[in-house]
């Protein structure tokens, strides 16, 4: 009798507690990897002057999250926008497309948009649009980028003086001991590429840069990034922090874990927020 009453309740309610268990995509948790709450993530988030929020550019969740931190950020406090994924030769294509006097298709034919960026990145711009932000293109032409590549900081001083007006001021300050170029640096020592780390640093600095010079006094700056761009309050960050040491700076980061229940501590202090969300996401690319 005992036996099938075990039976009786495995049989008939066990599927309904299988399916009442929740099964979130992701998890959010602060940088010593406790758990936090969105609400309590928002309030801090609007007090400082630039959010840069570090995102996996394939990720949904990520993507989800940048438009939805934004409107919760939106009626409080006055926004700028800006993102990785626009050149600073672009701007005046975004420009003429915010202002109503480019369409999408000439938007997409002037600027070099990303693949994913109808699905990925429109959502943003089209916010912009609507409430009438500006959108920042922050980031440096990436045909400089690989010349810097090829041929470190020394590349830069034939471009002509327009093309210098979408970088940040020559010379670039370079430091190429912080932790996250000494990795990079590691990594490419097999494929005999010493310059990788400043090519990351170029990029780093151009979106800083422009990041300080449209961040309004009284405003606050959400910048879209590659979430390496800004981990452990390096690159974007430590640019921003050369310019104006009181700036007021909260990062985001994006990681990916088979279980999200528990931030692994190999995630500890990538930002002062990180996005946690299951290995089993689908992607947008």
């Amino acid at each position: 009798m005992k036996n099938f009453a075990i039976i009786l309740f495995l049989g008939v309610f066990l599927p309904y507690l299988i399916l009442g268990q929740q099964k979130p995509a992701y998890e959010l948790y602060n940088a010593k990897g406790k758990k936090l709450a969105y609400g309590k993530m928002i309030k801090t988030l609007l007090k400082q002057d630039v959010i840069l929020f570090g995102e996996l550019h394939n990720n949904p969740i990520s993507h989800w999250l940048e438009i939805e931190v934004t409107k919760s950020c939106l009626s409080a406090r006055e926004l700028v926008l800006g993102a990785e994924m626009f050149e600073r030769d672009n701007q005046q294509a975004i420009n003429l497309y915010l202002n109503g006097k480019m369409t999408e298709k000439g938007l997409d034919s002037a600027a070099r948009l990303w693949k994913n960026y109808k699905t990925d990145y429109a959502p943003l711009v089209n916010l912009a649009k609507e409430n009438k932000l500006n959108f920042i293109a922050t980031n440096i032409p990436r045909k400089f980028a690989s010349l810097v590549s090829k041929g470190g900081f020394e590349s830069l001083e034939k471009l002509s003086a327009e093309e210098k007006t979408w970088i940040a001021p020559l010379p670039i300050l370079y430091d190429a001991e912080l932790p996250g170029y000494v990795k990079m640096l590691k990594m490419m020592e097999e494929h005999k590429l010493p310059n990788m780390a400043k090519a990351q640093a170029i990029k780093d600095a151009t979106m800083a840069y422009f990041i300080f010079q449209n961040q309004k006094p009284e405003g606050l700056f959400i910048h879209y990034n590659g979430s390496y761009h800004s981990e452990y309050f390096e690159g974007i960050s430590w640019y921003l922090k050369k310019s104006n040491p009181n700036l007021k700076i909260a990062t985001i980061a994006t990681v990916s874990q088979d279980e999200i229940n528990s931030l692994l501590p190999e995630h500890f202090g990538k930002a002062d927020y990180i996005i946690c969300v299951d290995s089993d996401m689908t992607s947008t690319y």
